[in-house]
């Protein structure tokens, strides 16, 4: 499905196409700005044996669609339990975002059982749901309307409970597989849009977000329930579980701050 790819290799720089343009213009969006620095530590620094247990993602200015990005990972330190890796993504020689990523060594689980949160996820949109010709990632949103799946940010419009499932149907790079990290990294900036938005919209316009995993996801279905929102003088943060088909695997938590006129396209159909 290369031609349906987020970003083409050129050289040793990522060209943006334009599946990659963002709901506010010519500019690249920023699940696909941190699925391509999540895609690139993982070519680089990657580990069977070490667990991707962190992302954060840092948006410092948007990144324009019509010129090339590159990517350069550093490993600041590894030792026989953990790898921390940063990664900088650069555009015409400006710095547009950075990333940072922790692996951690997998091993014996501890028997006993502990408290956590428990969310009860509306169920998988079945294959047979329909998908227009024009989305390659494929938002369902909850909210108003109950388990009832929607593919607009209408659902979440009330300040009641919010849920994702989404599914990529392309590749972050043409010609590369989208592995289970990629397909996580992709989805963990999409807890900033469900927990920010409102019965007035989304009016906040997140500044970084992070991602943390116990373990890879399973299957092609990523859902996300909104956990917390907090605000105070423009400023937003905002939690959300991650879950896979089998169950829960981690956090996204993003921070915000207002952007007055903000209104994506397709935002309430």
């Amino acid at each position: 499905m290369s031609s349906r790819a987020f970003f083409l290799a050129d050289g040793d720089a990522f060209r943006p196409t334009d599946w990659a343009r963002g709901p506010w213009g010519q500019t690249i969006s920023g699940n696909y700005v941190g699925g391509l620095l999540g895609h690139v530590i993982e070519r680089d620094a990657g580990d069977p044996e070490l667990q991707p247990a962190r992302l954060t993602v840092d948006l410092f200015r948007p990144a324009a669609l019509a010129d090339s990005v590159h990517v350069q990972t550093t490993v600041v330190r590894e030792g026989r339990r953990l790898k921390l890796v940063d990664a900088v993504m650069t555009q015409s020689g400006t710095v547009v975002a950075r990333a940072n990523a922790l692996f951690l060594r997998r091993g014996e689980q501890p028997p006993g059982e502990r408290f956590s949160t428990r969310v009860t996820m509306p169920p998988i949109p079945s294959d047979s749901e329909s998908v227009p010709d024009d989305i390659v990632t494929v938002v369902w949103t909850y909210g108003k309307d109950g388990d009832t799946p929607s593919l607009g940010l209408g659902a979440w419009a009330h300040d009641g409970p919010k849920y994702i499932w989404t599914r990529e149907l392309g590749p972050i790079v043409g010609g590369t597989a989208l592995t289970p990290f990629t397909r996580a990294a992709l989805a963990g900036d999409m807890a900033s849009s469900l927990t920010h938005f409102g019965a007035d919209g989304l009016p906040f316009i997140n500044a970084d977000y992070t991602l943390t995993l116990s373990r890879l996801p399973e299957g092609p279905y990523l859902g996300l329930a909104a956990l917390t929102h907090d605000s105070n003088a423009s400023v937003a943060t905002g939690t959300a579980v991650v879950v896979d088909e089998v169950g829960p695997i981690g956090t996204a938590t993003a921070t915000a701050l207002t952007n007055p006129g903000f209104n994506p396209p397709r935002a309430f159909s």
